[in-house]
C-alpha cells in the first residue's frame, strides 16, 4: 500500500498510477482505458492462450501439481532468475582466477543464456572495419563513468560498505553512501564514499558529510520502490548504526515518501540549490524511477540546475527491503531512459545534464546498450555485492547474511571475506569488455556512441517465441534530428548573482583564522539558503567540530527566502529580525538560529516562518518568537527548538532532540516519532485530539529535572528573542506549568518512570 506513498485504498481506485508492459495498445484502450502503454507485445489472443494454459495445468491433467514458484528465491525448475546460482558461481570463479577468459564466460551466461531484460533483445552493430583496441580510450576513462548503487551502511555491514568504497576510489569510480550516513572517520580517506545520498529521511546528513562528497544524490525514488523511501529493520539497527543515523538502537528506520519536503519541482529545485551551497564543488544528481512520465520530470530536473539525472530500473532493492517492496514495482530502465532521452532532446536540454542509469547492470554489453540509448554514466549495485562475496542468499532483510555482506550481526560479519582487489578486478573486466566492443564498433570512445540508436540492432530468440512479439523497435525511433545527444557542459549551474558569495567574501578570512566576526545585512525573500556556503568552508577546515560558540554572528533584517540557516554549523549564530519562508534550519548541525519579528506584540498569534522548518536537523538551537508552519521538526535528530505554535505534523519521524511549543499545535503530533521529546502548552485543552497515539503519549511534567529543563529553555528563548509570550509564561510559571504536556514516544515508554498511570498519579494522554 505504501509503494507510492498513498495511504488509502480509495486513492488507488481509478488513479491509473500503473504502467502496462507488453500489452498492446488496443487491449489497453479497451480494457484499461487511459493507462500508459510503455512497450507493446501481446493482444487478447495471447492473453487467452496464457489463461487457458494455466487452466489446463490445473484441470486437464490426471495429476495436477503446483509449480515450484521460485519468485523470491531461486528454485530449480521454477522461475528464471537473472542472478541464478550458476551465473553467480561463474562470476565468483573469475574472481578466484582473475583470468579474463573466465569473465567472458560469465558475461556470455549473463547476456545470452535467457533473455530477461529489454536490452537482451538489443545488440550493437559491428563495423565493417574494426579498429585496434589500442586506439580506444583507456579503461581509466571508462571507469570514471561507473558508480555503485545507493546501498547504505546499515543495509550492508561496515566491512562490505568500506570494501566497495575503497575499490571505487582506487579505480577512479564513485561509490554511493546510501541514505544511512557514514562514519566521519572515512571522510577524505581512501574509504570515503564519493557520492553522498540525501534521501527523504536525511539520516546522518551533516555539513561535513556533504562537504566530503564529489557527487550529492537526491533520492526522490528508486526503481524497486518508486515512492516508498528506504527502510531498515530494527534488528539491523545496532548501537553503531543508530549513532551514525542519530537514532535509537533496535528501532525500525523508515524514510517517509518525499512528500515531506518536496511537493513540487520548485521544492526540488530548492533542495538542489541548498546542496550546491552546502558543497559548491560537488555535482548534484537526482535519482528518479523508470516509469511513464519520467521524461517530463527529468526535464524539470534539468531546468532546476541538477548536473545529473539518474533513471533507476526495477531490479535491485538489496540490503534491507522487504519482499513486498521489490516486486511489481518500477519499470525497466530501458523504457525510462528512452523517454528521458527523447524529452531532453525535444526541449533542448540534453546538452545541459548528464544521464545515469542503474538497475541490473552486469556486463560491458549492458554498458554499451545503455550508452547507445543515451546514458553517460552507469550504476552497479547487486554486481558489486557479488564481487565481494554475496551469494544471493536473499536473507538481507533478516540480518543473517551467510557471507557477512548484508548484516550487522557480529557472528555473520566475522564470515566476511570480501577483498578490495576482487571488486576492482570485476570492474576492470567490465571496462575491458567495453573497450573491446568499442573496437568492434570502430569507435574510439563512449562519447561517440551516446544516443546513437541507429547503431542498435534487434535480436530475436527462436526458443522464446514471446521475444518475437515484443515491439522493441519503438524504443529506437522518434528522436529529434540535429540535437545534442549528450551533455556538453561540466556543470549545470545557475549563473544568477548569489548573495552567499558576498557574505562568504566577508566571512572567509575569519573562518580560516578561527577569529570572531560580526556583521548585519539586509535580506529579501529572493535570497535563498543564506548563509549556507560558509558552512562548507567551516566543515572542510574544522570537520564536525566546527568553531567555538558564537564565533560567527550574523544579523539579518527583512524577509529571508527559503532555507535560511540550512545545514548551520557549530559556531555560527544567525539572527533574523523579520520573518522567513520554508525550510529554516534544514539539516542544522550546530550553532543557533534566532527569529524575532519587528513590531509584533502577540507573537504566538503570528507566523514567523514557513513549513518544514528544522527538517532533518541533528543539533544546534532555534528560538523563534512566533508560530511555525506545518511539519516542524520532521526527522529532528537532536536539535533543541522553542517556537510559539505550529501547524500539523509536529515532530513527525523525530528521533532525538527537544521541541517546546508555547502555543497551539496542529494535528498528528508525533507521527512516526521514536526519540526525543516535546513540551507543548495546551491552553485550549485540545491536545488530546491532536496526538498520534500509534507513536506517542503525553503526560504532565513530573520532577524538578523536567520542570527545570522547560523553565530554562523558555528563559533562553526570552533572553535571545525578548518574546512577550515567554515573558508572560515566566512571570506566571506555576499557573502555566499545569497546562504543559510532555510528549514522549511509545518507544521510550518502558524507560519513562512516569509512563504507567497505575504506578504513580500522573495525568496521561494515551489511547
Amino acid at each position: 500500500m505504501s509503494k507510492m506513498g498513498i495511504s488509502t485504498l480509495n486513492s488507488y481506485h481509478g488513479a491509473q498510477i500503473f504502467d502496462t508492459v507488453c500489452l498492446n495498445r488496443d487491449v489497453v484502450e479497451k480494457f484499461f482505458t487511459g493507462t500508459p502503454v510503455t512497450l507493446e507485445a501481446d493482444g487478447i489472443e495471447e492473453i487467452e492462450v496464457s489463461t487457458l494454459a494455466r487452466h489446463n495445468a490445473a484441470y486437464e491433467t490426471e495429476e495436477p501439481k503446483l509449480d515450484y514458484g521460485g519468485d523470491m528465491k531461486f528454485r530449480k525448475g521454477g522461475e528464471f532468475h537473472a542472478w541464478s546460482p550458476h551465473v553467480v558461481r561463474a562470476l565468483h570463479k573469475f574472481l578466484e582466477t582473475k583470468d579474463y577468459e573466465d569473465y567472458k564466460k560469465f558475461s556470455e551466461l549473463a547476456n545470452s543464456q535467457h533473455p530477461t531484460f529489454i536490452r537482451h533483445l538489443l545488440t550493437y552493430r559491428k563495423a565493417e572495419k574494426p579498429i585496434p583496441i589500442e586506439e580506444v580510450e583507456p579503461e581509466e576513462e571508462i571507469l570514471k563513468r561507473f558508480v555503485t548503487g545507493g546501498m547504505s551502511l546499515g543495509a550492508l555491514s561496515p566491512e562490505a560498505h568500506e570494501v566497495i568504497a575503497e575499490a571505487c576510489n582506487r579505480l577512479g569510480m564513485k561509490s554511493n553512501s546510501g541514505e544511512g550516513g557514514e562514519d566521519p572517520k572515512r571522510y577524505w580517506t581512501i574509504k570515503n564514499s564519493a557520492i553522498k545520498q540525501v534521501a527523504s529521511g536525511r539520516f546522518g546528513v551533516t555539513p561535513t558529510y556533504l562537504a566530503s562528497a564529489k557527487d550529492i544524490e537526491i533520492k526522490i525514488a528508486q526503481g524497486a520502490k518508486p515512492g516508498e523511501g528506504g527502510q531498515l529493520p530494527g534488528h539491523k539497527v545496532n548501537e553503531y548504526i543508530a549513532k551514525l543515523r542519530h537514532s535509537q538502537p533496535g528501532v525500525t528506520l523508515i524514510s517517509p515518501p518525499p512528500h515531506h519536503d518536496i511537493y513540487s519541482i520548485e521544492d526540488l529545485a530548492q533542495l538542489i540549490h541548498d546542496l550546491k551551497q552546502a558543497n559548491p564543488e560537488a555535482r548534484v544528481c537526482v535519482k528518479l524511477v523508470a516509469e511513464h512520465g519520467v521524461g517530463t520530470i527529468a526535464a524539470g530536473v534539468a531546468k532546476a540546475y541538477a548536473d545529473i539525472v539518474q533513471i533507476s530500473g526495477a531490479e535491485g532493492g538489496t540490503g534491507a527491503s522487504p519482499y513486498s517492496s521489490i516486486k511489481n514495482a518500477g519499470n525497466y530502465w530501458e523504457i525510462g531512459l528512452m523517454e528521458t532521452q527523447r524529452m531532453l532532446m525535444e526541449n533542448d536540454l540534453r546538452d545541459k545534464i548528464r544521464v545515469r542509469i542503474d538497475g541490473g547492470m552486469r556486463t560491458g554489453k549492458d554498458v554499451i546498450i545503455g550508452a547507445l540509448l543515451g546514458a553517460e554514466e552507469f550504476g552497479f549495485g547487486t554486481a558489486a555485492m557479488i564481487a565481494e562475496g554475496c551469494v544471493m542468499a536473499r536473507a538481507c532483510h533478516l540480518n543473517t547474511c551467510p557471507t557477512g555482506v548484508a548484516t550487522q550481526d557480529p557472528k555473520y560479519r566475522a564470515k566476511f571475506k570480501g577483498k578490495v582487489e576482487n571488486v576492482m578486478a570485476y570492474f576492470r573486466a567490465v571496462a575491458r569488455e567495453v573497450r573491446e566492443i568499442l573496437a568492434q564498433m570502430g569507435v574510439r570512445s563512449l562519447d561517440e556512441i551516446i544516443g546513437r540508436t541507429d547503431l542498435i540492432e534487434v535480436v530475436r530468440y527462436d526458443e522464446f517465441p514471446g521475444s518475437k512479439r515484443i515491439k522493441v523497435e519503438a524504443l529506437l525511433e522518434g528522436y529529434p534530428e540535429d540535437r545534442p545527444r549528450r551533455c556538453l557542459v561540466e556543470r549545470n549551474d545557475n549563473s544568477a548573482p548569489n548573495f552567499n558569495d558576498e557574505i562568504l567574501k566577508d566571512v572567509l578570512p575569519y573562518i580560516e583564522r578561527g577569529e570572531p566576526f560580526e556583521k548585519e545585512y539586509e535580506i529579501r525573500n529572493v535570497h535563498r539558503t543564506i548563509p549556507t556556503k560558509i558552512n562548507y568552508h567551516i566543515a572542510v577546515k574544522y570537520r564536525d567540530e566546527g568553531l567555538p560558540e558564537d564565533t560567527i554572528k550574523l544579523t539579518f533584517r527583512g524577509t529571508a527566502g527559503q532555507s535560511f540557516g540550512a545545514f548551520n554549523h557549530r559556531g555560527v549564530t544567525l539572527k533574523l529580525i523579520g520573518d522567513a519562508n520554508d525550510y529554516v534550519g534544514k539539516g542544522m548541525w550546530g550553532g543557533k538560529i534566532i527569529l524575532v519579528p519587528e513590531g509584533v506584540e502577540n507573537t504566538h498569534e503570528n507566523v514567523i516562518m514557513g513549513n518544514t522548518c528544522l527538517y532533518g536537523a541533528i543539533g544546534g538551537e532555534m528560538y523563534a518568537a512566533g508560530r511555525a508552519g506545518e511539519r516542524f521538526g520532521v526527522r529532528n535528530s537532536g536539535a533543541t527548538a522553542v517556537v510559539e505554535g505550529t501547524g500539523h505534523h509536529l515532530c513527525e519521524y523525530m528521533t532525538g532532540g527537544i521541541i517546546v511549543s508555547l502555543g497551539e499545535v496542529g494535528y498528528n503530533v508525533g507521527g512516526g516519532m521514536t526519540g526525543g521529546h516535546a513540551y507543548i502548552l495546551d491552553e485550549s485543552g485540545t491536545l488530546e485530539h491532536k496526538l498520534n497515539y500509534s507513536y506517542v503519549y503525553a503526560r504532565r511534567l513530573v520532577g524538578e529535572d523536567e520542570i527545570e529543563e522547560l523553565r530554562s529553555l523558555i528563559e533562553r528563548h526570552y533572553n535571545y528573542t525578548g518574546s512577550p509570550r515567554a515573558k508572560e509564561i515566566l512571570s506566571n510559571f506555576e499557573e502555566f506549568l499545569g497546562k504543559f504536556w510532555k510528549v514522549i514516544p511509545l518507544e521510550q515508554c518502558k524507560r519513562d518512570p512516569y509512563g504507567e498511570s497505575d504506578v504513580c498519579e500522573v495525568e496521561i494522554l494515551s489511547r
